[in-house]
């Protein structure tokens, strides 16, 4: 491949590439992920760093000049921060706000209330579904392990069948739906609408989170019988609270972003007129931004002041809520540095060139590559991202729907077997005080199930839609 210019790199994503060119690019960028692979797994380097190298990596493999490669990254980065950064953060403030005011606990305790023995599978699914919306899932998991263990040690439980179900439906929010990072960074990379990015994505979590979680969860409890580890139960979050938000209200704020995002896909689809009062009413409302913000604002009073909460110790919430995730910002900005890089050197036009000689469907090959780079870094947010760069130019001529269903292909994909290079491996295998071969059996096995049935259902769909 010829040098490139900082003008003709942006040109190379859609104009033809030779063949010999593709072979060259096509090692470039193996070569640039394998940079950053080796870097995370090898020499425990930041993602962050990571992706910063992998991209500069990427650009000198592909013979492109330092200073366009810099100025795809940079730009990249910023694009990328800009879109979903703000959402990231209010994201943040939403699950500080919920877990400080004990409205998580509040949840998790009036459900378990309704729920019987049999039945304690499910409620686990649906607590985790609920309070896993808002959270990452590192917080979700720290969150909800108190609550698996007491169950399952006071129930006398099996600990895998009730912590498998909770776990899955952790996950599959945090791989499927908004606003969680990958599938935002996803949405925006793609051009997809998040209202009907969101809706499909639920429906495409419901089957999946059933049988990687309460179904699965029954040869799981066979295959590693452990009890719950005293050691791992610690002091729930809400237990020096005077007093707790109500279930009603707290439910409410959860849910209230995903309500006007939905219905802001609803209206669009009836009404179909840009011009519409009312359309242009939910399309403000409705928009990522608003939703989220709407949700913190109306938190601050049903969570915080709920709660008892002075006006200081709210401001003190919001401030601790922002430090944890100046690493995912880093990460996902990084991300959509390499993204950028990616499409600017031409691997757009590549991809569209190997594809159309294949016969494999779009979201197929979309999943494979979130797939060989979930394996390989280990994390679903660097897979997510990735993968979204790298397949963007496949959505060009897509409809709304097709789009919506490629971030979701991609975000099943980036869920595929964790195992000794993800964080979330080692954070499941210390707080449920299993062995790595136990760990494997069941979280690993998990996540490939919620990966598969995801694709399945998305390809389902696609037939369908």
């Amino acid at each position: 491949m010829t040098s490139l210019s900082v003008e003709t790199l942006a040109a190379d994503a859609t104009e033809p590439i030779t063949s010999a060119g593709n072979a060259h690019l096509g090692i470039a960028v193996l070569a640039g992920i394998a940079v950053i692979v080796l870097l995370i797994t090898r020499f425990k380097l930041h993602a962050f760093l990571a992706l910063t190298i992998g991209s500069l990596a990427l650009g000198a493999f592909a013979g492109a000049p330092l200073d366009a490669t810099i100025a795809s990254f940079t730009k990249g980065l910023g694009s990328t921060v800009a879109g979903v950064g703000v959402l990231i953060a209010l994201g943040a403030i939403l699950g500080k706000l919920l877990a400080d005011s004990g409205g998580a606990d509040r949840i998790v305790d009036t459900i378990l209330a309704k729920a019987s023995g049999r039945a304690m599978p499910w409620a686990m699914v649906l607590i985790a579904s609920v309070i896993g919306l808002p959270l990452f899932f590192e917080v979700g998991i720290m969150l909800l392990i108190p609550v698996v263990l007491l169950v399952a040690k006071r129930g006398n439980h099996s600990l895998m069948r009730i912590g498998v179900p909770a776990l899955a439906g952790l996950s599959v929010m945090h791989g499927l739906i908004p606003p969680h990072p990958g599938p935002l960074v996803a949405i925006d990379a793609l051009g997809a609408d998040l209202g009907v990015t969101l809706a499909l994505g639920v429906v495409v979590a419901i089957p999946t989170v059933v049988i990687a979680g309460p179904l699965f969860s029954r040869y799981a409890a066979r295959w590693v019988d452990i009890p719950a580890p005293d050691r791992m139960i610690p002091q729930r979050a809400s237990e020096d609270l005077e007093r707790r938000p109500g279930f009603g209200a707290t439910v409410a704020t959860v849910l209230l972003p995903v309500v006007l995002m939905l219905a802001k896909a609803l209206v669009d689809i009836v009404v179909d007129d840009p011009e519409n009062h009312v359309q242009r009413v939910f399309d403000v409302v409705g928009s990522p931004l608003i939703a989220l913000l709407a949700a913190v604002l109306v938190g601050l009073f049903t969570l915080g002041r709920a709660a008892g909460f002075s006006k200081e110790r709210i401001s003190s919430t919001v401030e601790a809520s922002l430090a944890p995730i100046a690493g995912v910002l880093l990460i996902v900005g990084a991300g959509g540095g390499f993204k950028q890089t990616l499409i600017d050197v031409g691997v757009g036009r590549m991809i569209l060139d190997f594809s159309g000689n294949w016969a494999i469907p779009a979201l197929l090959l979309a999943w494979l590559i979130a797939v060989g780079i979930r394996l390989a870094t280990g994390s679903a947010t660097v897979a997510t991202i990735s993968a979204a760069g790298l397949v963007a130019p496949l959505a060009a001529d897509m409809s709304t729907t097709h789009a919506a269903l490629l971030v979701l292909a991609i975000g099943a994909g980036s869920l595929f077997f964790s195992h000794v290079n993800d964080a979330g491996f080692w954070m499941v295998k210390e707080y449920f005080g299993m062995s790595v071969g136990q760990t494997v059996k069941t979280w690993s096995v998990m996540e490939t199930i919620i990966s598969v049935v995801g694709i399945a259902v998305v390809l389902l769909l696609s037939l369908v839609l």
